[in-house]
């Protein structure tokens, strides 16, 4: 393996129709977050499941992207709670399985908002379809009509666990982030770790601790003008690191053994 090489990241897409001609898309910012990771990106078209092991075998990094869509609500036991808002069941059908596949491989996973949320699903947790409805909770969607300077905007503070691989990440207890979605987490799934939550205690970032590989999930955008913002620029070199050291680790040549083997 020519540790020169950058590695590769597979960037899940999502399903959208362009008249009438459907398309698998994913948007730039999550492509050039990887690139700024110091990893090639490459963006996966929705695979079966069957072909889920030969797609993995290619990478040495996944990135979750956000999306407009939300996670179907049967994936965790409920019915659509409001059917104006888009739904990507063709998106869940792969990514949920993709998710639980990379984790048992200790794959580094890196999760935006949508596939944060996704992630929560695939190891059996659930979701509040409409946060700013829960009571004690604020309205963490972006404001309707506005620039996208304006919606991806810092729109509050998020306090870091301590003693957690997001405090280690960045160093500190607390940042600003933005917010621009509209579901999140309700019950975390076993297993999973909290890393930041919002005032009003919603979760914003989590990990699962014993995991095989790095995972970071993060309900906010750290990738929205990355390269300006030393908080995303940490978070992204440390997902970096982890998937140069799994393509060293698992894709790099074996050890010579000892002559008397």
């Amino acid at each position: 393996m020519n540790a020169n090489k950058p590695p590769l990241v597979l960037v899940t897409s999502c399903n959208q129709l362009m008249g009438e001609h459907p398309f698998h898309i994913a948007g730039r910012k999550y492509v050039d977050a990887v690139r700024l990771a110091g990893a090639l990106p490459l963006i996966a078209p929705p695979f079966a499941e069957h072909e889920l092991d030969g797609l993995l075998d290619l990478a040495h990094g996944l990135l979750l992207t956000g999306s407009p869509s939300n996670v179907h609500p049967a994936h965790f036991g409920e019915t659509v709670h409001d059917p104006v808002l888009p739904l990507d069941p063709e998106r869940d059908a792969w990514t949920l399985p993709l998710i639980r596949k990379a984790m048992a491989r200790g794959l580094p996973l890196l999760a935006i908002c949508r596939g944060t949320q996704e992630t929560n699903v695939a190891l059996g947790g659930t979701l509040h379809q409409a946060v700013q409805e829960v009571p004690g909770h604020i309205d963490h969607r972006a404001p309707d009509g506005q620039p996208a300077d304006v919606r991806y905007g810092l729109a509050h503070r998020v306090d870091v666990v301590p003693g957690g691989l997001l405090e280690q990440i960045v160093g500190s207890d607390g940042f600003q982030v933005n917010s621009v979605h509209g579901q999140g987490v309700k019950v975390l799934a076993p297993g999973l770790r909290v890393e930041a939550v919002a005032p009003d205690g919603v979760i914003e970032a989590f990990t699962q601790p014993d995991a095989l590989g790095f995972n970071l999930c993060l309900q906010w955008h750290p990738e929205w003008q990355a390269a300006d913002n030393p908080v995303s620029m940490q978070i992204l070199a440390a997902f970096g690191e982890a998937v140069r050291n799994f393509r060293d680790r698992v894709r790099g040549p074996l050890p010579k053994l000892p002559a008397h083997v």
